[in-house]
């Protein structure tokens, strides 16, 4: 189920601390499941939730939309709890990640050779998946990045 979320998410709602006030902040983000399934997204330097990821790396996603029809809490989701690394233009690893960004969100082509966006990756510290009634679960890192 966690394989299934992750590989069909291309949004995620990013939680974080905001370092003006020290108060949690939310906002929505595109995502993929990166080349070692690790989570993925391109963020700019000029947004708010990037300066605060610089300051507190440490944050949380919720991945996995709800379908179209019927309650939307019976669909699969995954509260993932994540540390964020940046991956900037020249790193080693930009390249392939950059690949695997644009293969799932091809319209970033226009703007991931910008300057200020850099990709970003979500190691994964632990989460929990809740896949609709009776079906909750508490993970740890390795049930999040194991190669199937």
């Amino acid at each position: 189920m966690v394989r299934d979320v992750m590989q069909s998410a291309r949004f995620a709602a990013l939680s974080l601390i905001d370092p003006d006030t020290g108060a949690p902040m939310v906002s929505r983000i595109a995502l993929v499941e990166g080349p070692d399934r690790i989570p993925l997204s391109l963020i700019s330097d000029l947004s708010q939730h990037s300066a605060a990821l610089q300051k507190t790396p440490v944050c949380s996603l919720l991945i996995g939309e709800p379908g179209a029809k019927g309650d939307p809490l019976t669909y699969p989701r995954l509260s993932l709890q994540a540390e964020a690394g940046f991956v900037r233009h020249g790193d080693v690893a930009h390249a392939r990640l950059a690949q695997a960004f644009l293969a799932k969100q091809p319209k970033a082509k226009l703007y991931i050779g910008f300057a200020d966006f850099a990709l970003v990756r979500f190691t994964p510290l632990g989460a929990h998946l809740n896949g609709g009634f009776g079906k909750a679960y508490v993970l740890d890192a390795s049930d999040l990045t194991d190669t199937p």
